[in-house]
């Protein structure tokens, strides 16, 4: 694979993690319970977003970046141990 593809599907899967991520979060009892979606808004706390929502945003991009690059670099490493055919047919 070329180098750009690598590099422009790292960044769509981690663009695809983040999206996935907070709207995972998002849509979670736990988060809607936060937000106030109770009754009249009890129980309504902000703060679980302010210090939640970063880490659920990093780990939604570094993670599956991360997992992409460790599959581009095992496809890479694979190919580099196969004998190519040029080298079969010379030999």
């Amino acid at each position: 694979m070329k180098r750009d593809a690598v590099t422009g599907g790292g960044c769509l899967v981690s663009a695809a993690g983040v999206v996935g991520a907070v709207w995972l979060w998002g849509a979670s009892d736990r988060t809607q319970r936060h937000l106030g979606n109770e009754f009249e808004n009890n129980g309504q706390d902000f703060g679980a977003v302010l210090t939640e929502l970063p880490f659920v945003f990093l780990a939604g991009a570094v993670l599956p970046a991360a997992v992409w690059g460790l599959g581009v670099w095992l496809l890479g490493r694979r190919r580099r141990s196969e004998p190519s055919a040029d080298s079969q047919l010379h030999a």
